[in-house]
């Protein structure tokens, strides 16, 4: 069973979603080696486990009473959680036309309102010490909408845009808001990618060369200790950067999509991304 007992002095609380195997995990583990008693969630977690270091907890972040119940029993064991990552998530491989609005909805309900769940429910606590940090687990797909991810994308998008409101809002009550917005990470992520519910022949071609492109891009991907690293940083920066970006590539994605000329870059990019004219 979970071990009950207040956090040591200097002692700090994290409360990781999706932290069973590959990003999650690294992210866990980096922050118990910074010193963090660090919880963590996964809808098939057995309550009570340690997995390296981690208090594993089930939680499935797309239901109302299953997160308010993971916080509060986080609080009840450690009277405080001062720092929550958002990790919990699918991708979506397909056709935009591919997905009905059912598959669309389900995949917002993970990726979008799992956070809105998670940080409604730990806002109260850290509103009330007057201190805090959220962390949300985005993608260089938050500001450069691939082929074939189209909702994929469009749940980035609005991790991001959502994400940086918050920020605005909390900084004057002692809470700070990150994205951590990786590309491509040597996960199982394109194994485990939701696959369309209503595949359309006209797409074979171009949904298979996204895959391909995913596996070669995953296979050749920053490990998952870059990420863990970047979202420790931005657990323990004294001024924390709204975005950080782990790795070479989601670096140099964001400065190229910012200053390369739209339509020389469309064209670079369409390229990488196999799609033809």
């Amino acid at each position: 069973m979970t071990e009950t007992r207040l956090p040591a002095a200097g002692e700090s609380v994290a409360l990781v979603t999706g932290a069973a195997s590959g990003i999650g995990l690294a992210i866990g583990v980096a922050l118990v080696r910074k010193g963090f008693r660090v919880f963590g969630t996964s809808r098939q977690a057995s309550p009570g486990t340690v997995h390296e270091g981690i208090h594993m907890l089930r939680c499935d972040v797309t239901d109302d009473t299953s997160v308010t119940q993971t916080v509060a029993e986080v609080l009840k064991l450690t009277g405080r959680i001062d720092v929550l990552v958002n990790n919990a998530g699918r991708s979506l491989i397909g056709g935009a036309e591919e997905s009905s609005l059912k598959q669309a909805q389900d995949l917002f309900d993970i990726n979008v309102f799992g956070i809105v769940r998670t940080i409604n429910a730990v806002l109260p606590t850290m509103r009330a010490r007057g201190r805090g940090r959220i962390v949300n687990v985005s993608s260089v797909a938050g500001f450069l909408p691939g082929p074939y991810t189209a909702l994929y994308g469009a749940t980035k998008h609005a991790v991001e845009g959502y994400s940086e409101s918050l920020d605005h809002e909390l900084r004057g009550l002692g809470i700070r808001v990150s994205l951590v917005a990786p590309a491509f990470t040597r996960t199982a992520l394109e194994n485990n990618a939701d696959k369309p519910d209503r595949v359309l022949s006209v797409y074979d071609k171009g949904r298979q060369a996204m895959i391909s492109t995913w596996r070669n891009g995953i296979a050749a991907g920053d490990p998952v200790e870059a990420v863990a690293d970047k979202v420790v940083l931005a657990a323990t920066d004294t001024q924390p950067n709204i975005r950080y970006m782990p790795g070479k590539t989601a670096g140099r994605l964001r400065l190229m999509r910012r200053y390369v000329p739209e339509k020389a870059f469309e064209k670079s990019f369409r390229k990488q991304m196999g799609v033809a004219d």
